[in-house]
C-alpha cells in the first residue's frame, strides 16, 4: 500500500511539473507574439532540424549560439524551441545575456507546433 501512495505521489507530482511547465511556455501568450512576427528559433542540431520543424523557423544550434547569435536581430522578437524545452530555456538565458530583451521560451517545437495550429489561422500570421 505505502508502494501504490508513493507511486501515486510522484505521478501527481509530475503532472503538476508538466502543467506549470505548458502554463509558463506555450500559455503565455506565444501564438499573439507570433502573430505579431516573432521569430522562432529552433535550437536543435541541423539533424534534429531536418526532421521536422516549425515552418518559418530559424535554426541555430545551442552548441553554436554563443558564437552566432551575432546573425540576430536584438531588437526582434524571437521564441526559443528545442525537442524537450531544456535546451530553449538555456538558449533563452544566452541570449538574455548578451542583451536581448524580447525573448521567449516556447519549450518542446512540436507543442508549440501544435499550439499554433490551434489558435492560430495560417491567414493570421505577419
Amino acid at each position: 500500500m505505502k508502494n501504490v501512495l508513493i507511486v501515486c505521489g510522484i505521478a501527481f507530482i509530475l503532472y503538476v511539473v508538466y502543467r506549470v511547465y505548458r502554463f509558463q511556455t506555450l500559455d503565455s501568450g506565444l501564438p499573439e507574439l507570433i502573430r505579431k512576427g516573432a521569430v522562432i528559433l529552433d535550437v536543435r542540431t541541423e539533424k534534429e532540424y531536418e526532421t521536422g520543424h516549425i515552418e518559418g523557423s530559424v535554426n541555430i544550434s545551442l552548441g553554436t549560439i554563443r558564437e552566432r547569435y551575432v546573425e540576430l536581430d536584438p531588437k526582434k522578437t524571437y521564441i526559443t524551441v528545442c525537442s524537450h524545452g531544456l535546451r530553449s530555456v538555456k538558449a533563452e538565458n544566452i541570449l538574455k545575456e548578451r542583451g536581448f530583451k524580447h525573448i521567449y521560451n516556447g519549450g518542446a517545437w512540436s507543442d508549440l507546433q501544435q499550439t499554433i495550429n490551434h489558435k492560430i489561422n495560417p491567414r493570421d500570421r505577419v
